[in-house]
């Protein structure tokens, strides 16, 4: 069986030049990878603290799904703009090639109090910070970070004030 690590490609000068972008969708062509990578994410102290899972969107969702169910926590989305319908508590954040925002249902956020924000990857944590910022302001509570990859040379964790648990460091 192979490993999650060996599962990742590379696609140089993706979404813009200079970026090698790490793909980790080759992890959920294998069945038998995918499941023992989800088994081990959902063991997670930060997941068995957290009352709910955020997901990023949208390969955060894949994941987190998934470790929503083997867990049994329920899982609330963070959604790039225009995709959630309601009321929403919307956050701009920057990426290493570009900037955008994110967006949850306030009607999801006001049933739990504490967090375990799952992502496919941790490169400068603008996304996670992001969604940080979000629960924080409306007296939340983050339990930690769940990644699959974290792109240690970048130090995006350097960015967060909660555990960081990555599955795989490039």
């Amino acid at each position: 069986m192979k490993k999650p690590h060996e599962l990742i490609d590379t696609y140089k000068d993706f979404p813009k030049k200079g970026i090698d972008f790490k793909d980790v969708l080759g992890i959920i062509q294998e069945p038998l990878v995918f499941k023992e990578l989800i088994l081990k994410m959902s063991a997670s102290e930060i997941i068995e603290n957290a009352e709910a899972i955020i997901s990023i969107d949208a390969r955060g969702f894949i994941f987190g799904s998934a470790i929503s169910m083997q867990a049994s926590k329920p899982m609330i989305v963070a959604r790039k703009p225009g995709k959630l319908p309601g009321e929403l508590y919307e956050e701009n954040y920057n990426l290493e090639y570009g900037e955008n925002s994110l967006s949850i249902q306030k009607k999801a956020l006001s049933k739990f109090k504490s967090y375990a924000i799952v992502d496919d990857l941790l490169a400068t944590g603008g996304t996670v910070s992001c969604i940080s910022k979000i629960l924080k302001s409306v007296n939340k509570e983050v339990k930690g970070l769940l990644v699959v990859v974290e792109l240690i040379k970048i130090n995006g964790r350097s960015r967060l004030d909660f555990p960081i648990e990555s599955f795989v460091e490039i």
